[in-house]
């Protein structure tokens, strides 16, 4: 079984940072991919950023600012998050794929809030 857990959210205020962490719990073997999606009260989920075969993909909004990284052990992922906007504020989920049993399927964490004040 896989577990994913997000931590590091929190409530900061606009222009300060945090680092999002990601943390695949049990034995079964993840890719090398990673995703991070968020989602504001009201709104549907959306991407943020992804780390795909080595190379970093982000959402415009968050160009620039955010930086997705995965450990060399791939359990633990992060975001790392600059220069926070009000407009970041929203739940965020990580999602990982790992094999359970032979057979490659998507987890989601189950998220964590990030709330910045202005």
């Amino acid at each position: 079984q896989v577990q994913l857990m997000e931590s590091g959210g929190g409530q900061v205020q606009t222009g300060e940072s945090l680092r999002l962490s990601c943390v695949a719990s049990g034995d079964a073997p993840c890719t090398r991919d990673l995703s991070w999606y968020r989602q504001a009260p009201g709104k549907e989920r959306e991407f943020v950023s992804n780390l795909v075969s080595g190379r970093s993909n982000y959402a415009d909004s968050v160009k620039g600012r955010f930086t997705i990284s995965l450990d060399n052990a791939l359990r633990l992922g992060y975001l790392e998050m600059n220069m926070l906007k009000p407009e970041d504020t929203a739940m965020y989920f990580c999602q990982r794929h790992c094999a359970v049993d032979g057979r490659l399927s998507g987890y989601w964490g189950r998220g964590i809030q990030v709330t910045v004040s202005s």
